[in-house]
């Protein structure tokens, strides 16, 4: 996605010219544990990187996360995210036209290094790992409602993951972009051919509301 793309490209160049001011700052982390829920933009991107903002799936995620400091502004933050990732595609088959959504649920456990720039102000990345629990496809022009075999698709994903996020004690708010390095679909050989269907890789952008409980 361009958005998705514009956000890593703007972090970088924010994580670059924020680092040498952490000594001047209030950063102090301290240990939290939540509850977090947010929106989710989902895609799909094909072995060519090629994607199609038209193709965003609206979603969700909710789930818990901890803040474990190991210095005086810098964290480990684990979490655990029940998490809906996929692709919306539109088709034409004559007379036959509309939306098809392909649907991916997944369990989540993103595992990040949290930087916080200031008090209120934080940078986080790092890497997730997530197994498949459903999978469907549904469509409104041709009623389409079907569970998809989880046994034709990976059901182990993993990625790197990036985002900032504002802290108003005790609630937070931010955005984060996942990037997954493995494929939703299998490899399989059919008749001495080797391919993977669907070739494709999870992308999704987060925006994010959490509450500390402690």
């Amino acid at each position: 996605m361009k958005l998705q793309a514009n956000f890593l490209c703007a972090l970088t160049l924010f994580l670059s010219a924020s680092f040498g001011m952490l000594h001047a700052q209030d950063t102090n982390v301290t240990t939290e544990f939540g509850v977090k829920g947010g929106y989710n933009m989902s895609n799909l991107i094909d072995s060519g990187d090629d994607v199609n903002d038209n193709n965003i799936l609206s979603g969700f995620n909710a789930g818990f996360y901890a803040t474990l400091p190991v210095s005086d502004f810098v964290a480990i933050q684990p979490e655990i995210l029940f998490t809906t990732k996929g692709a919306k595609l539109e088709y034409n088959a004559g007379a036959f036209e509309g939306d098809a959504k392909f649907r991916l649920n997944y369990i989540e456990v993103p595992l990040l290094v949290r930087v916080n720039i200031t008090k209120n102000f934080n940078v986080h990345a790092g890497g997730y790992a997530s197994y498949l629990v459903s999978s469907k496809v549904t469509g409104d022009g041709i009623e389409i409602n079907e569970e998809v075999d989880r046994d034709n698709l990976n059901k182990f994903d993993a990625g790197i993951a990036a985002g900032v996020g504002v802290d108003f004690d005790p609630i937070s708010i931010g955005v984060r972009y996942n990037y997954g390095l493995t494929t939703v679909g299998k490899e399989r050989t059919v008749l001495g051919e080797t391919y993977t269907f669907p070739d494709v890789r999870n992308s999704n952008l987060t925006l994010y509301l959490s509450y500390k409980l402690n």
